[in-house]
């Protein structure tokens, strides 16, 4: 494998799809995909308005999964337009009867199209058991269900379809005012369909007018084929289903710096190596490689030591110090390290270059490990302003590679860093690990110490009520927790029997919590309260 460029590197298991983009050899990106039913970001389908959250200016829609989708009322106003239109037609095939049954407020909607749409209007619009299109945009995370849109778009390679709006754009990251012009002339010369736009994407830079027209044809496919589906079917129903990683990562990230894409099933090959010789021609196709090695690709490749450094918390930095990543419910956290000790550590040039370098791996990181939400960076305090600067200016410059939004906010005199980064999927920590069942996700469980002082409480209070004078008392705990009473703790329980005159068992529970703990009557094996 050539170490130089951009390589991608597939590989196809029964219930998994791997994905990495190595860049110079070292990975960069990396994403999973499992075999199951959840709705994925950029599926489509047809869904019914299950109820409204007033308080939360949103609908919960039926689209067929376990958890109903989350549609928020800002997110209804792009399908309200069409959704009245299709009511007006209706309103008018049956001959008026049809608007009997209308509220008066939505009667004048219908009446002065001209208005605009407004979230106040839409309970009006869209009462529960109401079908409407929507398009996922941020797939189930935790407990949370999807959330959905009205703004429906289809991507494609260089083109993103815009069925209900009529705008024509340019993706924001070509530049050059030339090229710019070039594109949309060639945008303009389009055969796209009265009320429809288009947005060409960063990868048609530099592309001839034919590789935009076959774009264009294969979208408006599979926009009229969810046409015909919305006709046939009722809803819930799945109208467009957003490709698997694998054509994901031919249509996203198949760029001219590419140099080699390997994928280690024939059947993968084949269908990447027919895409892109479909819009990339046969010197394109000739990239892609069957890799048949008796070792998994991955290991062949040394990317399994790479990838278990995506989930371990501390990420060394290159030249020394560290960086310390916790992801929570509310932020993620990163905090910089120097590392105690170490020579020059208090000289601002050191700290400097310190800071610079962990912007590069936390910007590679967050990329890596598909986090989303507030993030905050902890750098190391630099008194100059004129260094906080540069590491600022620097972030901003290496997030602009990332596919995700991102807004990056100064650093602040506490050597801070606030930023925002928009997340379409599970985190891949969330991905592959459950919470623990003993942690519960915190990371801690309470010492034999705590639980030890913690039984003598429950102790103490039970051996004064006179209720329990006559009756037995075995405790039943995790055999650290015993070990721990029997050696250290073992004169305080002998103080008890002595002080109450009762006579106490303890026995070992495997199978208990390392933070449970039980008081049973021996004699009819009864729990006690």
């Amino acid at each position: 494998m050539k170490k130089s460029g951009k390589t991608i590197v597939l590989s196809r298991e029964s219930l998994e799809l791997r994905f990495a983009l190595l860049k110079e050899g070292r990975l960069t990106e990396y994403e999973i995909e499992r075999t199951d039913d959840l709705p994925k970001a950029g599926s489509i389908y047809l869904g019914k308005i299950v109820n409204l959250e007033p308080s939360l200016q949103a609908a919960f829609v039926d689209i067929g999964a376990d958890k109903n989708a989350f549609l928020h009322y800002h997110d209804m106003l792009a399908g309200a337009d069409e959704f009245l239109d299709r009511l007006a037609v209706e309103a008018k095939n049956s001959a008026g009867k049809g608007r009997k049954n209308l509220s008066d407020r939505l009667k004048k909607l219908l009446e002065n199209r001209k208005k605009k749409i407004t979230v106040n209007d839409i309970p009006e619009v869209f009462k529960p058991g109401t079908e409407l299109m929507v398009q996922v945009v941020k797939s189930p995370i935790g407990s949370k269900g999807a959330r959905v849109s009205t703004d429906i778009s289809l991507a494609g390679r260089f083109l993103v379809l815009m069925p209900y709006s009529d705008h024509i754009g340019l993706s924001t990251k070509i530049e050059g005012e030339a090229e710019r012009t070039r594109l949309r002339k060639i945008l303009s010369e389009l055969d796209i369909p009265d009320g429809m736009g288009v947005i060409c994407r960063t990868v048609g830079e530099g592309r001839k007018s034919t590789f935009f027209k076959k774009d264009l044809e294969i979208l408006l496919d599979a926009w009229r084929d969810a046409e015909e589906k919305v006709e046939k079917g009722a809803a819930p129903i799945l109208l467009y289903r957003e490709p698997d990683l694998l054509e994901r990562s031919v249509r996203d990230f198949m760029t001219d710096d590419i140099s080699g894409i390997m994928v280690d099933d024939k059947e993968s090959y084949r269908r990447i190596h027919d895409m892109v010789k479909r819009f990339g021609g046969r010197k394109m196709a000739s990239m892609v490689s069957l890799y048949e090695g008796k070792e998994p690709i991955f290991d062949y490749l040394n990317l399994e030591d790479e990838i278990l450094n995506v989930f371990q918390k501390e990420v060394p930095l290159p030249g020394g110090g560290w960086l310390c990543i916790e992801e929570t419910e509310a932020l993620i956290s990163i905090d910089v390290n120097s590392g105690k000790g170490r020579k020059g550590a208090e000289q601002p040039e050191f700290i400097l270059q310190v800071n610079l370098a962990a912007a590069e791996e936390i910007a590679r990181q967050l990329k890596l490990r598909n986090v989303g939400g507030l993030v905050v960076l902890d750098f190391i305090d630099m008194k100059s302003a004129r260094d906080r600067d540069e590491v600022y200016k620097l972030m901003k410059k290496l997030v602009k590679d990332d596919r995700a939004k991102t807004n990056v906010l100064p650093i602040s005199r506490l050597g801070l860093m606030e930023m925002t980064r928009q997340r379409e999927h599970e985190s891949l920590q969330d991905t592959v690990y459950n919470s623990c069942p003993y942690c519960g996700g915190s990371g801690v469980v309470k010492s034999a110490m705590t639980m030890s002082i913690e039984i003598q409480r429950r102790l103490q209070t039970l051996l004064k009520d006179k209720k329990y004078k006559n009756i037995p008392i075995r405790v039943l705990m995790h055999p650290e927790v015993l070990a721990r009473l029997k050696n250290e703790d073992s004169r305080h329980l002998i103080n008890l029997e002595q002080k109450y005159k009762h006579n106490l068992t303890f026995r070992a529970d495997p199978e208990l919590h390392c933070e449970e703990f039980r008081f049973i009557d021996p004699d009819t094996g009864m729990e006690i309260d």
